[in-house]
């Protein structure tokens, strides 16, 4: 007995002394915020001071000196983040994480991002500003790979660390402007309903925009299978970090406000992980001084502010990618037709490397139109060869220069000037400033075809009937500066005509626009505190007409007392998101029954990914108002003819006989807060052991989706909205208090397990809340926590 108390001791001794060495370990790995530390290639002492959540304010004597200590921190609080982007355009995930995700790597390896990256590099101008900041920026970076401590995730994945490249801050662009596209997941598909259906069903999708409909207005001064679109999807999905969405943004003008000074304010819209999007600092040196949020690899801010200027984005929509059909020549497979007869396809070769086994090599044809995307993980089911032209590839990217012009403007004119040499992704770059500037700019390359050429399904490649005619003029991208209205602002939406014409897009419904221009119409003596309340508001403004248009067509004879009373309830929502609706939760899934009721007969198996298209979410006020439509036929029931009605009836019962089963008899119980809920994903913490680790949350959160505080989810059988995605960052630029405008992360500034600010914003965020992005010199200088960057002897 007493040896085995004995043992018992050691056991419990051995324990203790590996739980503190552990602890300590663990403890070595975290940022370092405070103290000295030597940097070298500075030419003088940079001081940083950290604030309360993290955010690093770089002071320096020049801008070389503050590029690489931006550089430098951002790595040690996000340098984990920066690995896994850089991976994902060049086909470089499966070295660290195996087989399971090959297929993502063949899928983006096969994209050409690489190589747009390359020619961009070869053609910039070394001896520019923007170049040399960058070097400087991935020279910190470099140093602190060197030097500074492993995060945690290196250890757990066995990975070493490579130092970082211009290369690398190009794939990061390209994977940025690729998750901004949205054809992959939609031509395709409609592809599919015009070849299997008919133009009938496939005339009903598309969306006509009515003089009723809440369009951007410009001011001027001067046979494929539709699985690929599910299998983008799910490539998307598995991915170790979030694309890109939506966005809201709106910019008031001085004549609107209380104070007479323009207000920003921005909140793009991005798949919800951890660590957050957006790494913010604040650089200031004699002559420049800029508070950003940048992406990881990124040298400049793509959201940004100061005294003179703010900028934020949204997404524009824009169609920028094309499929064409080639036709190949039947006696030499390298070879495929177009108009001046056959020409060879260019061959690619890429060899991927996979951790636990041997390389895979494919090689892949480059047509004219682009790659080839048969074969590429996400497969076109079929013979024929499908090209992808994108025109990210198809023209020079100068997203470096955007950046830098935009970050470092010194006018309106000269941001114009920046804004404008953007290609691709489309953007809607929001502006205001202190001399009472408010400007929207939608970027992007904008082309036309000939008339009758629909860019949403597959083109003919061979022919050359459907190659782009004309490249507009950046002049005619819809734009508005200092328009009579007073604002500008953008959600995605359609903006109104372009060169004569309503531009082909991916834009959401009008829902966020029509609310945001009603709640900014109404006042004429606006906040910053009104727009902290405007841009957390959850109230939807178009879910009680759909409702109203739903209900006019259920009959009433056919339902309970029961039945009726939850009608009644449903009629009497406000549209309001809030955790403790009842609507909220009945309308969800009415409005996936009425979806399932209309759609999915004819999609089969491609009902599921039509619901993680926009395209629903565009057909569902137009569908709900129509009396009659092709879709309301359900091709199982041979020799009935089925109705609105019917459709509509069967979908109101359903939905309430699913609810019961899933929330129980009491219908007051069946609130938003029991069926809707966001936790923040750590692509590690898929792992179960590593869960509570790395990711944050689960939380019950206010929102759904297209409202302004715009939570999006997926819509399915399930009846369990897991939020995916929402607003990256919230932003509030008052020039009438600038060194008190206000922001905020969901999660928080660190990337890093073991910061202090790994997580220390979410629940202000999720009550939204904000915290001041400080530009006070006197109240930075008073921070506690300084890291001393002296020149290295």
């Amino acid at each position: 007995m007493k040896h085995f108390k004995t043992g018992l001791k050691i056991i419990a001794t051995l324990l203790l002394i590996s739980g503190v060495l552990g602890y300590f370990f663990l403890q070595s790995l975290a940022p370092i915020y405070k103290g000295d530390l030597e940097l070298a290639d500075l030419s003088s002492t940079v001081t940083v001071a950290y604030d309360a959540t993290g955010v690093p304010h770089i002071e320096a004597n020049n801008k070389k000196d503050a590029y690489t200590t931006l550089g430098y921190v951002h790595a040690q609080d996000r340098l984990w983040q920066m690995e896994v982007i850089r991976r994902i355009a060049p086909g470089r995930l499966s070295e660290i994480f195996g087989e399971k995700t090959l297929k993502t790597d063949v899928f983006f390896s096969g994209l050409g991002i690489e190589e747009a990256a390359a020619l961009a590099i070869k053609e910039l101008d070394t001896l520019s500003e923007s170049y040399q900041l960058s070097q400087a920026y991935l020279n910190g970076i470099n140093q602190f790979i060197a030097n500074g401590p492993t995060p945690l995730e290196f250890y757990l994945v066995g990975v070493e660390k490579e130092l970082y490249t211009l290369k690398d801050v190009y794939n990061v662009f390209g994977f940025m402007a690729f998750s901004f596209a949205i054809a992959h997941k939609t031509d395709p598909l409609l592809t599919s309903v015009k070849e299997t259906l008919g133009p009938a069903y496939l005339a009903e999708l598309e969306i006509p925009v009515g003089p009723e409909t809440t369009l951007i207005k410009n001011h001027k001064t001067g046979s494929v299978n539709a699985g690929y679109a599910r299998e983008i999807h799910a490539l998307f999905d598995a991915l170790p970090v979030a694309p890109f969405i939506g966005s809201n943004s709106w910019v008031v003008g001085a004549d609107k406000t209380k104070n007479g000074k323009v207000i920003l304010v921005n909140d793009p819209h991005i798949g919800f992980a951890q660590p957050a999007v957006w790494y913010q600092s604040h650089i200031k040196t004699p002559d420049y001084e800029m508070y950003g949020f940048n992406l990881a690899l990124t040298p400049f801010s793509l959201l940004g502010h100061n005294r003179e200027y703010a900028y934020g984005i949204t997404m524009f929509e824009n169609d920028d990618v094309d499929f064409y059909i080639e036709k190949n020549n039947p006696a030499n497979a390298m070879e495929y037709r177009t108009p001046n007869g056959y020409q060879t396809y260019e061959l690619r070769e890429k060899r991927l490397r996979i951790k636990g086994r041997k390389d895979t090599v494919y090689q892949q044809k480059i047509s004219r139109h682009g790659p080839i995307m048969n074969g590429l993980g996400a497969e076109f089911q079929e013979e024929r060869p499908v090209a992808m032209q994108w025109i990210y590839t198809k023209l020079k990217s100068q997203l470096l220069t955007v950046s830098f012009d935009m970050s470092h403007a010194s006018s309106l004119a000269s941001f114009k000037e920046g804004a404008s040499k953007l290609h691709a992704p489309g953007l809607n770059i929001m502006y205001g400033d202190a001399a009472g500037n408010i400007a929207w700019f939608a970027t992007g390359t904008l082309y036309k075809y000939k008339d009758g050429v629909s860019s949403k399904l597959l083109l003919d490649g061979a022919s050359g009937a459907h190659e782009i005619e004309e490249f507009l003029d950046f002049s005619e991208n819809p734009q508005a500066v200092n328009p009579p209205w007073n604002y500008v602002y953008s959600a995605n939406n359609q903006p109104d005509s372009i060169a004569g014409m309503l531009y082909p897009g991916y834009y959401l419904p009008e829902d966020r626009a029509k609310r945001i221009v009603n709640l900014l119409e109404a006042k004429n003596d606006i906040t910053k505190e009104d727009m902290a309340t405007m841009i957390y508001d959850v109230t939807s403004s178009v879910a009680p007409k759909i409702i109203t248009d739903l209900s006019q067509a259920i009959v009433l004879d056919s339902l309970s007392e029961k039945e009726k009373q939850q009608l009644k309830r449903l009629q009497e929502w406000d549209g309001a998101y809030q955790k403790e609706s009842v609507g909220a939760t009945i309308y969800t899934r009415f409005v996936y029954e009425f979806l399932a009721g209309t759609y999915k007969d004819e999609l089969k198996d491609h009902f599921t990914p039509f619901l993680k298209t926009r395209l629903h979410k565009k057909l569902l006020a137009v569908q709900a108002a129509k009396d009659a439509s092709i879709w309301w036929d359900d091709m199982r029931t041979s020799g009935i003819q089925e109705t609105k009605k019917m459709i509509v009836t069967n979908a109101f019962k359903s939905t309430l006989s699913f609810l019961e089963n899933q929330l129980g008899s009491d219908s007051d119980t069946w609130t938003w807060s029991r069926v809707a809920s966001v936790e923040y994903e750590h692509f590690l913490g898929k792992v179960p052991l590593l869960r509570k680790l790395f990711n944050v949350g689960p939380f019950k959160t206010v929102g759904g989706r297209e409202v302004i505080n715009n939570q999006l989810f997926h819509l399915d059988s399930t009846g369990v909205y897991k939020i995916m995605a929402g607003p990256s960052t919230r932003r509030i630029i008052d020039f009438s208090d600038v060194e008190n405008s206000l922001g905020i992360l969901p999660t928080g500034q660190s990337g890093n397990r073991m910061s202090p600010h790994y997580k220390d914003q979410a629940q202000q965020y999720l009550d939204g809340k904000f915290v001041k992005m400080m530009l006070n010199p006197e109240e930075i200088a008073a921070s506690k926590n300084k890291l001393i960057l002296q020149p290295k002897k």
